[in-house]
């Protein structure tokens, strides 16, 4: 499920991104991604190409990962994000919902630390 009301276009914080043609409420579901799980040792082979750059850590102990369906490897990243993503590991889904009021023509951002990131952490294609 994606509310019909999101699309995907250039972004100036890079490549493309998600926005909004309307206005959101806070605490509104956006989106219900299913998941494709990858094993250890699938991660470790995908960590060497570009797709490394769309997935999600997964698992109890994070050494899997996913490639999520819809638009959620599309949201860029923000330390102070309007939207954040929820796991469902047990039924193999992300979803999206609105962290605050978000207006029409705003692009959608997640935090990709997750919701309480360690201070001063830094994403991986920063931390260079």
């Amino acid at each position: 499920m994606i509310l019909p009301s999101l699309f995907v276009a250039p972004s100036e914080l890079g490549g493309r991104g998600v926005f909004t043609a309307e206005d959101l409420d806070a605490g509104l579901l956006i989106e219900v991604s299913p998941v494709l799980v990858l094993s250890e040792e699938e991660r470790a082979i995908v960590e060497k190409t570009e797709l490394n750059n769309y997935i999600f850590a997964w698992g109890e102990d994070d050494k899997q990962a996913v490639v999520a369906w819809g638009y959620v490897s599309i949201y860029n990243h923000s330390y102070e994000p309007n939207c954040r993503y929820e796991m469902d590991m047990e039924d193999d889904w992300i979803r999206i919902v609105t962290l605050k009021p978000i207006s029409l023509g705003t692009e959608l951002t997640i935090n990709y630390l997750g919701d309480d990131p360690k201070l001063g952490e830094k994403v991986w294609f920063e931390a260079k």
